[in-house]
């Protein structure tokens, strides 16, 4: 999976959101609020360019003191609500 070009992570009045740039993201017309680790997760994902469920799982249990079915858990999650609202693809 990799994020869909065009979707950035910014900081508005102190929040988390990513939001979509350039004419590939004119009918996207939302922001989408992330906690501090989701923003993370986001981030990681932008970094690694290609990642899985499985690699961002990793990273989060380096990063954060998180088991490591917790983790794969609220990756799995966050994950789908990224697909579900279309900032990824396959």
């Amino acid at each position: 999976m990799k994020q869909k070009e065009g979707f950035v992570l910014r900081t508005v009045c102190g929040e988390n959101v990513i939001v979509g740039e350039g004419l590939g993201t004119i009918d996207f017309g939302k922001l989408i609020s992330l906690n501090e680790t989701a923003a993370w997760l986001w981030k990681k994902a932008g970094e690694m360019g290609d990642f899985s469920i499985s690699s961002l799982t990793a990273a989060l249990c380096e990063e954060y003191e998180v088991g490591a079915a917790q983790a794969e858990s609220d990756v799995t999650k966050m994950v789908a609500q990224w697909q579900e609202i279309g900032i990824i693809e396959e």
